[in-house]
This record gives C-alpha cells, structure tokens and sequence, in this order.
C-alpha cells in the first residue's frame, strides 16, 4: 500500500445546503463566520430533523438519544459499531456527538443511521485512456497522460460520483470498496451464481493491486448533521494496463442509475467532496487535471 492520505482542513458547504436530501426541510442558515463551535452564537436555533426511514429502527440504524436501553460509547468501538472518528476526538454535548467540522443548521441524524460518525468506503478505479493502437493519450495543452475513472450516476440526487457505500458491521473496509464496486457497477446482485463466481475472480484480479489511500477523514456531505456525518476512506486502483477493465461490462446496478468511465479534468462535477479526491489521485498518478500551467501545490 502506498499512502497519500494528507490531512485537509474541512470544506464545510455541502453541509449547509437546502433543502435537505430526500426532503423539503430548510436548515436554518449558518453564515461563514459561525460555522466554527469556537464562535459564539446564542441565538443559533438549528431545525431538528431525522428521517421516518431512520426512525423506522432498520438494522444499520441507531435507537433515538432518548432511548432509555441505548447507552452509545462515543470515540470509541461499540461493540459492531465503530464509533471513533478518523478525524480524532469529537465532542459531545448533553449526550449527542458534535460536528467536528462546525454548525449545520440542523440537528438530529437526518438520513444517517448512527449518532456521529457513519463510515464509508469510495473506490477510485482508475486506467489510462488510450488511442486506438493502445497508446496513451496525452493532453495537448498540459501535456501529460489523461486518465479515466469508473463513475456512477446516483439514483437519489441524479449527480455522477465515485461508487461507494457505507461500512457494514463487521466488515473490513476493503471487503466494502470491492462490495460496493460489484454492485453498483456491475450489478452483481443480479447476477446468476455462475456469473457472481466470474465476477468476484475479476474483482479479485482488480483489488488485489497495488493501492493508494488518498483521503481518509470527515466528508462534506449534504446529509451531514450537527450530530451526525459522513467519513470515508476513498482509495485509488488504478489498472496500469487497461486489461482488467477491458475484461469488465459495466451496468449500473443496486443505487448506481448509470455507469461509465469518465476522464479526469477539472471540469468534473460530482457528489460531495468527490471531485476533490479525484483530483489528488490526478496528482499522485502525476495525470492530466487542468489546462492550466500550475496545478499542484508547492513543495
């Protein structure tokens, strides 16, 4: 495993955007300069919200705070749930976890399952474009190598993004990258038992490569809460050759509308904070981003 995992400082806009997904609930506006806990705010009066699926009680859902028989160990594992956040220590007041990334607007868990950090894994899989004769293909202006990732159109919001879900009990999270991966993007729920055989030889051929973790940490997310959030893991496999994907049918599947592989530019408009990880694997992988002279960072 290569790692190039660097920590940044939260982008915090997605998360106080209206209305909140799947609903027509207004967040109560949280300017620029209160988004900080450290900044006073008397008057803050945040909308409470979570979701009827949520508090419907579902498996992968936590009970309400309330719940005289739920005694949730925050920062900490709790028994299947891991409750610490990959970002570090996060407060908690009157017995409900904090955004460590500041005020939303709005409290409650929305549509996330658990109180705090929910765990996510993203899999960037990525390969080189190439010409008809098998040759790289090379940005005429930036002049370096253009590469492509798998992309999903979400059901839910209609925005293409990087395919991805949530971290079930029990689970390692590269048994979720490689899940996620099978299902979203080539329906392997559908599949017959033959089919599911083949495919996991292929999945195994793909994520069992040389990796590069390039983000793991808090995710600015429109379902974000002031006690409730997204994290994820996003990491790059990126396919050298080309062969291993050229050997995959892609068909949407499970909470993918469609499936395709995209180039990587600037002028990518994705889910979250998703454009920003494609752009540090563009980097890493030292492909083609911006037509611009400079892209990177100094140093």
């Amino acid at each position: 495993m290569m790692s190039g995992f660097h920590g940044t400082k939260h982008s915090h806009n997605k998360a106080r955007t209206s209305p909140y997904p799947g609903s027509k609930v207004q967040r109560s506006q949280v300017p620029n300069d209160k988004v900080g806990w450290f900044v006073e705010w008397r008057d803050y009066n945040p909308v409470e919200y979570t979701a009827v699926s949520v508090l419907a009680g579902p498996r992968w859902a936590d009970p309400q705070i309330s719940e005289s028989n739920f005694s949730p160990k925050f920062n900490e594992k709790d028994g299947q749930v891991e409750r610490k956040s990959q970002n570090g220590l996060y407060e908690v007041e009157n017995g409900r976890p904090r955004n460590p990334a500041g005020r939303t607007g709005l409290v409650g868990r929305g549509l996330l399952g658990q109180w705090g950090p929910n765990h996510a894994a993203d899999p960037i899989i990525t390969r080189w474009k190439r010409d008809r004769s098998g040759n790289k293909t090379t940005h005429p202006i930036s002049g370096k190598n253009i590469s492509q990732f798998v992309a999903i159109k979400r059901k839910d919001c209609g925005e293409w993004a990087i395919p991805g879900g949530m971290v079930d009990p029990r689970e390692k999270r590269s048994a979720t990258l490689k899940r996620e991966f099978g299902e979203e993007v080539l329906n392997s729920l559908q599949k017959s038992s033959a089919e599911k055989k083949e495919l996991q030889e292929k999945l195994h051929q793909l994520f069992s490569q040389e990796y590069l973790v390039i983000y793991k940490g808090y995710v600015d997310d429109p379902q974000n809460t002031d006690n409730a959030w997204m994290e994820t893991e996003a990491v790059n496999y990126h396919d050298e050759t080309g062969e291993i994907m050229d050997n995959l049918t892609l068909e949407a599947g499970d909470d993918a509308g469609k499936v395709k592989r995209m180039d990587i530019s600037d002028k990518l408009k994705l889910y979250a904070s998703h454009a920003q990880f494609i752009k540090l694997v563009a980097e890493k992988r030292d492909a083609h981003w911006s037509e611009d002279a400079e892209t990177g960072c100094p140093g």
